[in-house]
């Protein structure tokens, strides 16, 4: 089954491209990006990869601001570590208001540790990320993430029901907790014909003080925002998911389980590339050795994943670095097969 990939960047706002490290993803995203934005899009590439891969991509150092590398091609690396010290600072700046000044210091002494903690730079990336797909959706034609989408789509859809979760559990002593947990049990999603997404409901604030009211009013916004990037993630006439891989066993599994993972979730996968396919010609019995295992692989490919429209695309006899050699592969990319 073929996949169309000058239709997919012509036609979709949001796409996220991973696949296994060393796979090419980046220069799979970079390419796309780069196309479309020669097509005449506006284009966002974002990477989230922390070994800062954009750069090498285009032999150009891009950092955390967004940089226009190209006409209408603007790209941008999350560092994650700046990302979790800004997601906490705008926390202290928030509960600052609910603690009395003896507390402050005590609270900040506790943020400095929550930046040691497990997933704590996985929940900064995932709300910057979804942030961005909102934003970035009203200043770009097309918002293309270089990232593993499988863990991160997960996480984002899961969110609004871990952090009512956690939030409920954050005040179950508080002795004004019993109005903000009946706040709370908005945020818990519950479809319903007149509330299909499950979205907080307006009138939750009522009742409560001020304070209880800017608290509530802080997690019903992250909450809403959250919403938005599910319903926005699991929109096949906007957002694509595709996935690079090499005709090589762990790539091919990791694939499998991926694709699998997301169809469970009910969020579309467009499709996948397969990367670095060697040429039919050897004239070795090293290289016809290798092509008659990667011959394998690529049966293997056809029965694990025969459903997902697919590309294959040749390996290249050099690296692919910079804009012109991110364009020679990008034409070649789209008039794969």
């Amino acid at each position: 089954m073929s996949l169309d990939l000058k239709k997919l960047i012509a036609e979709k706002r949001l796409l996220l491209v991973g696949g296994k490290g060393g796979v090419g993803k980046t220069t799979v995203s970079s390419s796309l990006a780069v196309a479309a934005a020669e097509a005449g899009r506006k284009v966002l590439l974002v990477s989230t990869d922390p070994a800062h891969s954009l750069s090498d991509a285009f032999d150009k150092a891009i950092g955390g601001k967004e940089k226009m590398l190209a006409p209408n091609l603007t790209v941008l690396e999350l560092d994650p570590d700046a990302e979790v010290d800004a997601y906490l600072e705008r926390v202290l700046g928030q509960m600052r208001r609910y603690v009395g000044p003896d507390q402050v210091a005590e609270l900040s002494r506790q943020l400095r540790l929550t930046r040691q903690s497990p997933g704590a730079q996985e929940a900064a990336l995932l709300e910057r990320m979804a942030t961005l797909m909102e934003e970035g959706l009203e200043q770009y034609d097309l918002l293309v993430f270089d990232t593993a989408p499988t863990g991160h789509t997960l996480r984002l859809l899961s969110l609004p029901e871990v952090m009512a979760a956690w939030t409920d559990g954050l005040l179950k002593h508080n002795k004004r907790s019993e109005k903000l947990g009946q706040v709370l049990s908005h945020l818990t999603p519950g479809r319903s014909v007149n509330n299909p997404m499950g979205d907080p409901k307006d009138n939750a604030l009522e009742g409560l003080d001020d304070k209880g009211k800017q608290l509530a009013e802080t997690l019903l916004k992250r909450q809403r925002l959250f919403h938005r990037t599910r319903h926005l993630l699991a929109d096949a006439a906007r957002t694509a998911f595709l996935f690079v891989l090499t005709p090589e066993k762990l790539p091919i599994l990791e694939t499998e389980r991926a694709v699998a993972a997301l169809q469970e979730s009910k969020i579309p996968v467009a499709g996948a590339v397969v990367n670095r396919v060697l040429p039919a010609a050897a004239d070795s019995a090293f290289w016809a050795a290798r092509r008659e295992r990667q011959q394998r692989h690529l049966e293997d490919i056809e029965a694990r994943l025969g459903k997902v429209p697919r590309v294959t695309v040749p390996l290249w006899e050099d690296d692919i670095q910079g804009l012109d050699s991110l364009s020679a592969f990008s034409r070649a990319l789209l008039d794969a097969q």
